[in-house]
Formats: structure tokens, C-alpha cells, sequence
């Protein structure tokens, strides 16, 4: 009985002693804040490579536009002129005349036969890969981009 005495005095002492508290509630809540910190970091870069190779798209759009105003439309010579236009290397860049004969919606790689309408595409394919520094920990996986512009260049009757 005269242990819970002694210990009843150190315990409210102990309640009411507030030194300390701050350096605990920052152990507990810094970590948290630096993984909300570095999780936004990586969401903006991923959000930022998007954007890039959005970019990228409408820039290519003016770079196969302006082929076609020209006589450069080979696809190997537009390839090599947007690997190095938007530093994206060409093994992540595919560049395909597509056609469309007549109303029909889909697309095909070989030109139409003569006597319907001919439209001329080229598609033009980024794919890029970030992979985020969390993968380290073991948590989630690298994001595959793949962004594709189709622009049409003629239409015609073959």
C-alpha cells in the first residue's frame, strides 16, 4: 500500500510535466511529412515526363506537317529529325504512314486501291519509362509512357 502512495505523487508530477513533447510529436510526425515531400517530388516529375512527351507530340505534329509542305516525308528522315529535335532517343520513337481509303475508320499500312478516296496519316509513337526511386524500397513499379499523335498530311483520290 505504501508503494501505490509513493508511486500516486510521481505519477500526476509526471502528468502534468510538459518538457519534451515537442521533440515527440516531431519524431512522429517528420516522417510522415518527408514521405508526403518526396511522394509529391516523384508525382511532379512523373506529371512533368507526361507533359514533355505531350509536348513532344504537338511539337512532331509541326515537324511532319511541315515534311509534308516539303518532299522529306520518309519516315526514317522524320524519326531522326524528332529524336533530335526532343532529345528522346529513336529506339522510343515510331514514325508510320497509315492510310485510310474512302469512310472506312480503320487504318491500314498498304496504300488503297485506285479509284476511292485516299487519306495519308503519319502516327507518330513516344514511349519513355521513369521509374520512380520508391521502387527501391520494393513499393510500386516504373511507369511505361506511351503517347501517340496521328496527323493527317493528304487526302486524295488514287
Amino acid at each position: 500500500m505504501t508503494a501505490l502512495r509513493l508511486s500516486k505523487p510521481f505519477l500526476a508530477r509526471l502528468f502534468r510535466d510538459k518538457r519534451g513533447t515537442a521533440v515527440i510529436e516531431t519524431a512522429i510526425v517528420a516522417p510522415v511529412l518527408i514521405c508526403m515531400a518526396l511522394g509529391g517530388f516523384e508525382v511532379s516529375n512523373m506529371v512533368a515526363r507526361q507533359h514533355e512527351l505531350q509536348s513532344g507530340a504537338a511539337d512532331a505534329e509541326q515537324i511532319v506537317l511541315a515534311a509534308a509542305a516539303g518532299t522529306a516525308t520518309d519516315p526514317d528522315t522524320i524519326k531522326r529529325v524528332l529524336a533530335t529535335t526532343l532529345g528522346i532517343a529513336e529506339t522510343n520513337i515510331d514514325v508510320n504512314k497509315v492510310y485510310r481509303c474512302g469512310t472506312d475508320a480503320t487504318l491500314i499500312s498498304s496504300r488503297c486501291s485506285s479509284g476511292s478516296w485516299e487519306s495519308t496519316y503519319v502516327q507518330v509513337t513516344f514511349r519513355d519509362t521513369y521509374t520512380p526511386s520508391w521502387t527501391s524500397f520494393g513499393v510500386g513499379s516504373a511507369l511505361n509512357y506511351h503517347v501517340e499523335r496521328l496527323i493527317q498530311v493528304s487526302a486524295e483520290q488514287v
